[in-house]
């Protein structure tokens, strides 16, 4: 099954329920208003919306992702590298590192990572 899609807003908002669930709505609103100066009608909305594409659970007014963190950041890093870098790992990591540059420490991580994938695990 696909990831749904979560837009820029609704991810600020997701980023909040990733670090408080399972929360009361009401407490929701409340967290949205302080963070991200949203008003009762603008998260109720998002929770809805969020609701109806099955990113979100919102049952007897307590709130709980459907989706992790990490399958949404999966999702949004696939999307940009079909769109931007038309699928090409080494073209995003080459833009990457070309921009922001690469300390020694991130490059030995990398190295790493690479190995264990190529391990198998």
């Amino acid at each position: 099954m696909d990831t749904p899609k979560i837009f820029d807003s609704e991810y600020k908002f997701c980023l909040i329920l990733w670090e408080t669930e399972p929360i009361n709505s009401t407490e929701l609103v409340k967290l949205c208003r302080e963070r991200l100066g949203w008003s009762k009608a603008t998260t109720y909305t998002v929770i809805r919306r969020l609701s109806e594409r099955g990113v979100i659970r919102n049952e007897n007014a307590t709130v709980t992702s459907l989706v992790s963190r990490e399958e949404a950041q999966s999702a949004r890093l696939e999307e940009l590298m079909t769109q931007t870098f038309e699928g090409s790992l080494p073209a995003f990591v080459t833009a990457f590192a070309n921009r922001r540059g690469v300390t020694r420490k991130e490059l030995e991580e990398v190295r790493r990572l690479i190995d264990e994938f190529e391990e198998g695990k």
